[in-house]
């Protein structure tokens, strides 16, 4: 039962923030047959949008704003403020 609450957890949107870049690493190595050699790009854009979000996410929890981690909503907006993914 605690695998399928992680599972689900996993693949929220208000929860992870780069479900998209961790789809994006899964697909590759699907492509490539499993050669990570040639997902590295991906492995790499993944990390950087953990580390990314992260940050944020600690700046929150030291600033008292709840959640800790922006929704789906807000971090679109963060994005478009920004002109695009930072990562």
């Amino acid at each position: 039962m605690a695998g399928k609450s992680s599972a689900c957890k996993v693949r929220n949107v208000d929860i992870n923030p780069c479900i998209e870049e961790s789809d994006g690493s899964q697909k590759c190595l699907d492509a490539y047959n499993y050669d990570k050699s040639m997902c590295s790009a991906y492995f790499m854009r993944y990390k950087n949008c953990r580390k990314y979000w992260h940050g944020v996410m600690l700046q929150r929890r030291c600033d008292g704003v709840k959640p800790d981690m922006p929704t789906a909503e807000e971090r679109e907006q963060v994005i478009t403020a920004l002109g695009g993914k930072p990562y």
